[in-house]
């Protein structure tokens, strides 16, 4: 018996060539997402060296691809202060600890991230106290980190004690909580070794290498399409 090629029905073209138009299509928006991505890490890396601008304009410039790099005073609310709980930097889990202040120039209140604390031998961890008095911080005014699945709903309310501890982080929850209004983003605080905190900022992305690893999958699909096409046509018949 040889091998022949059967004439593919209709239905059997019309499905395989969309299937295959529709995988290279994702392949390819994979692609461009994963460059896009490369292009905002490192714009975020370059606002960081740029000197930064106050608050109000930080916020006239802010955008879905922009975190100025912001200058802003005021002072801390000493009273609130929150612990985004079950976060992982490298084999280490901790919290991040997020400051309420409040700017001199008015507004909303602003989320300042205080930086990473690790967990060591028990679950207590001590947070270094806030600076007292007018205070002049620096740092990149972003979006605040993704939320994910709420388990559990809110939190807040059921607590008393402070700092009070979260699993997600939202603004209008925590604007409820201490009865202000409070800004949609959220201060990352500059580097500074003598803080006590770890601070290490990216964005909340999925990273370029996994954009790219899904767009070859979706090429891969588009590939096998093809082949099954091809086998089920080209098969043995009576000679």
């Amino acid at each position: 018996m040889k091998r022949r090629w059967h004439r593919p029905g209709l239905f059997a073209v019309v499905l395989t060539a969309l299937g295959t138009a529709a995988f290279v299509s994702l392949g390819l928006w994979q692609l461009r997402r994963g460059a896009e991505k490369e292009q905002l890490l490192a714009a975020f890396a370059r606002t960081a060296q740029i000197a930064p601008v106050d608050l109000a304009e930080a916020r006239r410039q802010a955008d879905a691809r922009h975190f100025p790099h912001v200058r802003v005073e005021g002072r801390f609310d000493a009273e609130h202060a929150y612990l985004l709980d079950d976060q992982i930097r490298g084999q280490r889990t901790g919290v991040v600890v997020y400051g309420v202040f409040e700017p001199l120039e008015g507004g909303p209140a602003l989320l300042v991230n205080r930086g990473f604390l690790p967990r060591r031998d028990s679950r207590r961890i001590e947070v270094p106290p806030l600076a007292e008095g007018p205070l002049v911080l620096s740092g990149l005014y972003a979006p605040p980190p993704g939320s994910g699945l709420r388990l559990g709903g809110n939190a807040l309310p059921k607590q008393s004690a402070w700092p009070k501890t979260t699993i997600y982080l939202d603004t209008g929850e925590i604007s409820a909580d201490i009865g202000q209004r409070v800004d949609d983003r959220v201060l990352l605080l500059d580097p500074d070794p003598a803080s006590g905190f770890e601070r290490v900022w990216t964005p909340e992305l999925m990273p370029p290498e996994r954009h790219r690893g899904y767009a070859f999958q979706w090429f891969s699909f588009a590939a096998a399409a093809i082949v099954i096409f091809l086998v089920l046509h080209w098969r043995k018949s009576p000679s």
